[in-house]
């Protein structure tokens, strides 16, 4: 079996979809129910150790996942798809799903989400950005982040971001091919932008995207430079490095490609710009 007999047996308690507690992650409400179960003599203290001492990370022989990350961070450790074997990432994802409301793996082939579908048959794959997702607690997101596309055929990085997003808690609007080589398209949708309070930025080609947008607005841009081009395009160092070199204020880079980086970075600006009153019903 994928998943080690000493997970199976864990008693921490599991929460319905949605909890009324406010400002706390599943994983707080998991560990405070722990704790009022011993208290309350519902369970023992054997029981109780044996599932805290799972808290920290479960050793699968081929990884150690790292359970502690959602009380740490606010969403649970995501799985890099790339270089993991299919029932490697279907046992990585079982494990987590015992402890945990969401799961994420990026950079997924369908060979393995059809293994991670075998012991999480409600997991849902995403097959633009390749990414394999799981949200039992759907709740509503808030609003904020804005993101942009320059092509079409930037749209697997982009979706890559939205859905991280998406999953720690922001709704993303997308505006996708708005390049600066028909710049009228962007100017045409400058009022969704200047409404987000963080934007993400995708293009690749020279990466001019960026600047222009960060030039036009008030609010902070994550650039994603993407590997799409050809010749001197270097395979998205161009665009890398003319983001870097942005003479515009306010662009911060992520690496190549990395969708999920950039909607993980703005999910956070985001959560950290909204008021606690309105944060508290859209919680990620």
């Amino acid at each position: 079996m994928l998943l080690s007999r000493r997970v199976q047996n864990c008693p921490l308690p599991r929460i319905p979809p949605c909890s009324d507690a406010k400002g706390q992650t599943i994983d707080e409400n998991r560990l405070r129910q722990l704790l009022a179960s011993v208290r309350d003599q519902r369970v023992g203290l054997d029981e109780a150790l044996t599932a805290l001492r799972d808290l920290p990370y479960e050793d699968l022989g081929y990884a150690r996942v790292d359970h502690h990350r959602a009380l740490r961070e606010g969403l649970p450790e995501v799985v890099l798809g790339i270089g993991k074997s299919p029932d490697q990432i279907a046992g990585i994802a079982q494990s987590l799903a015992a402890r945990n409301d969401r799961l994420l793996v990026t950079r997924a082939s369908e060979e393995a989400y059809e293994a991670v579908r075998r012991v999480l048959p409600e997991a849902e794959y995403r097959h633009i950005s390749r990414t394999i997702v799981l949200n039992r607690r759907p709740q509503p997101l808030m609003a904020g982040v804005a993101l942009l596309c320059a092509g079409t055929a930037d749209l697997p990085v982009a979706d890559e971001a939205a859905v991280t997003a998406e999953l720690i808690g922001s709704a993303v609007d997308r505006l996708y091919d708005v390049g600066v080589a028909g710049i009228h398209r962007l100017f045409a949708v400058l009022p969704r932008i200047r409404a987000a309070r963080a934007i993400i930025v995708v293009a690749g080609m020279e990466g001019a995207l960026p600047s222009v947008v960060a030039g036009l607005i008030a609010t902070p841009v994550v650039a994603v430079p993407t590997s799409v081009g050809y010749g001197a395009s270097f395979s998205g160092v161009t665009a890398l490095l003319s983001m870097l070199n942005s003479c515009a204020a306010g662009v911060s880079v992520v690496n190549i490609d990395n969708g999920f980086g950039a909607g993980y970075i703005a999910a956070m600006i985001n959560r950290q710009s909204t008021p606690v009153s309105a944060r508290s019903e859209g919680e990620g």
